[in-house]
């Protein structure tokens, strides 16, 4: 059985997770814990996000002795005189092998740029600026902007369906550093035959 440890007790990055391991292993076990990330409470670019998701999947994975550490973080990233709303997957397993996808990249409309501050958590915003409690544990920021075509979970859904994609198709990617052998590894995927 394939234990997941995911690097955050968010409920929406925990069903986001779940959706996707269970397509893949339907037998895993899929559980959130508390970790440090060194990051802000919304990383100001893509960089500090994909370092933050990092540090969540390899924390949450040693936590939990997990077969694979999933951190999933939103943040903002500028370009221009534009915010854009931004989500990175890191995906790691045991030997150490990681893999790095973007979930999400949308403008953020100048209401919102102009009520956020660096260092406040973007979902706080969105919930003074909607007049609700805990949007980023819901639809977040992208479902409200969007009015539900997409959402927070479906974006990190996405994600982390890219990042997995090394395990998926082993074939088609080169590692560096350790790679156990199918038959060894608990985590390929029909041998790395499945479509």
């Amino acid at each position: 059985m394939v234990r997941v440890a995911v690097g955050s007790e968010n409920p929406t990055k925990i069903r986001a997770v779940r959706s996707v391991i269970q397509q893949v292993w339907p037998d895993a076990v899929v559980q959130g814990v508390q970790v440090t990330t060194g990051v802000r409470p919304t990383p100001l670019d893509d960089g500090e996000c994909i370092y933050g998701a990092s540090e969540r999947a390899r924390r949450a994975r040693v936590a939990l002795d997990a077969d694979l550490g999933i951190g999933l973080e939103g943040g903002v990233h500028p370009m221009g005189q534009e915010l854009y709303l931004v989500g990175w997957v890191v995906v790691v397993d045991r030997s150490g092998r990681q893999s790095v996808a973007s979930a999400a990249r949308m403008p953020l409309p100048s209401r919102v740029r102009e009520e956020w501050r660096p260092g406040e958590e973007l979902g706080q915003v969105m919930d003074r600026l909607t007049g609700r409690v805990r949007t980023n544990q819901a639809e977040g920021a992208i479902g409200i902007l969007t009015r539900n075509l997409a959402t927070r979970q479906k974006s990190f859904e996405t994600g982390l369906a890219y990042a997995l994609a090394p395990w998926l198709n082993p074939a088609w990617y080169e590692w560096s550093g350790p790679v156990n052998t199918p038959a060894q590894d608990p985590l390929t995927v029909n041998g790395g035959n499945q479509a």
